[in-house]
């Protein structure tokens, strides 16, 4: 009997063993990432909600001040809500025009049986064009005097377009042009189309679907995971959009374009108010869970997952 449970403790302690043996690996090969983590994003993540609480001008010693940057962002800010409306309107225009658009574009790729590499590719490489390079191409497309567009709408006898400089127009601009990177939802709907089982749409044609009816109860219902997934990701993006107002508008027209975004990039790196940036940019942190876990929360309403056989 003492040998049994000698030998049972042994077999213990060498588990024991193996298992800190894998976690010491696990640990290891994803130290990098890790790190980047830590110090990357969590760390000044951290500091920047303390100094959330501080009145700092990165030179001095920040100044504690508790909630009065918070207090001041709500009540004295003057471009505080109109930066949030702003940014508000452009989310909740773009990201439910680049849900369409991509899954539209998807559906057509999907049908086509002749060269449908070349027109993939032909849509999704414009995505790859980003950033500044995207706004400076925009930049020049849509100038006033000599840019392309307002030469095609001459050529066809409609007016000009002030696209980046007349206050109603600049905002839809701007979402006009983040529409250009549809290319990359497209392809995520494009795969989810394609896992799509033909067995759904035979007992459709048995029973007699037409082509619509197909699409709204068999393809939309089967890649909504996929268009959580975008949606998601697009809201997160839109939130943080800064680089198309800041080249091509600077906020303006009358603080038209004038985003959320770019509104703490001025407070933080042109007034070098860090303190009050930083209480900005947790709000829109928060702001932006707050809106995710909706999201998520109201998918068992509308995603299905065919695994479960619908829902959650």
């Amino acid at each position: 009997m003492q040998a049994a449970g000698s030998d049972a403790a042994m077999l213990r302690r060498a588990a024991r063993r193996k298992r800190r043996r894998e976690n010491f690996a696990g640990l290891f090969f994803i130290s990098p990432w890790l790190i980047g983590f830590l110090l990357l994003m969590f760390f000044p993540m951290m500091f920047s909600l303390v100094i959330s609480f501080t009145e700092w001008n990165m030179v001095g010693s920040p100044e504690f001040i508790g909630i009065q940057n918070y207090v001041q962002m709500f009540t004295a800010d003057p471009f505080y809500w109109n930066a949030m409306t702003v940014t508000f309107k452009y989310v909740f225009i773009m990201v439910p025009l680049q849900v369409i658009f991509a899954i539209l574009i998807a559906v057509l790729l999907n049908r086509a049986s002749y060269g449908i590499k070349l027109f993939r590719a032909v849509f999704y490489l414009p995505s790859l064009i980003q950033g500044v390079t995207l706004a400076l191409i925009f930049s020049w497309m849509l100038n006033d005097d000599f840019g392309p567009v307002n030469y095609m709408l001459e050529l066809v006898g409609l007016p000009r377009v002030h696209w980046l400089t007349d206050p109603n127009v600049a905002l839809y601009a701007l979402i006009f042009i983040a529409l250009w990177g549809v290319g990359s939802p497209m392809v995520l709907y494009l795969s989810a189309l394609r896992s799509v089982s033909s067995e759904y749409y035979e007992a459709a044609d048995i029973d007699g679907a037409g082509p619509i009816r197909k699409f709204f109860n068999i393809t939309l219902p089967l890649i909504t995971p996929t268009i959580l997934f975008n949606i998601l990701t697009s809201l997160i993006s839109a939130f943080q959009t800064i680089v198309l107002a800041f080249v091509l508008t600077g906020g303006g027209p009358a603080n038209s374009t004038y985003f959320y975004s770019l509104h703490v990039y001025r407070n933080a790196f042109t007034h070098f108010k860090m303190g009050y940036a930083s209480a900005m940019a947790w709000v829109m942190f928060v702001l932006i869970v707050l809106l995710t876990g909706l999201i998520l929360k109201s998918s068992k309403y509308w995603v299905y997952y065919e695994a479960d056989g619908g829902g959650h």
